[in-house]
């Protein structure tokens, strides 16, 4: 049975792969306000970027975040790549965004989609969910978090650096 589930999960990875999506553009905003256009993934010069879908009132979302920023610093010595941790937090919400991230201490980039255009154009519905973009393709999906998730997330990161 075992083995099953393996060859299930490898076909459903090779099957993402080979049919790569792209990345759609879409205009997001920094945590200063200012416009970030998700086209900037398609130049990176080959680094993988990850997309973290996130909010301020999902539990499973902010302990993800909160352990790749402690391994964060670590990856960096050893890979290279960018990371966003993308808030889908509504005009009701964001607010609670900035106080968060400071009372965490992360140092991770923090961007917002406000009106979950991005969230929308991906078909996502729900977080925590996480992308790997590599050249504006998308080549790796997840969706929800526990425990040891990271460490499948730096292994893809290694490989497609």
């Amino acid at each position: 049975m075992k083995k099953i589930y393996l060859l299930i999960a490898f076909l459903l990875a090779e099957t993402l792969y080979s049919t790569a999506q792209n990345l759609p553009a879409v205009n997001l905003s920094d945590i200063d306000g200012a416009v970030f256009n998700t086209s900037r993934f398609n130049n990176t010069n080959g680094k993988p970027v990850v997309l973290s879908f996130w909010a301020t009132w999902c539990i499973p979302c902010i302990n993800e975040l909160t352990v790749i920023n402690e391994k964060y610093d670590s990856w960096k010595k050893t890979a290279q790549f960018e990371f966003y941790a993308i808030s889908v937090d509504d005009s009701r919400t964001t607010k609670k965004v900035q106080p968060l991230v400071n009372g965490k201490n992360w140092n991770i980039e923090i961007l917002l989609d406000k009106n979950q255009d991005l969230k929308r154009a991906l078909n996502l519905v729900n977080i925590p969910y996480t992308l790997v973009v590599k050249d504006g393709k998308i080549i790796y999906k997840h969706s929800g978090y526990v425990e040891g998730d990271e460490d499948i997330l730096f292994t893809t990161i290694k490989e497609n650096q």
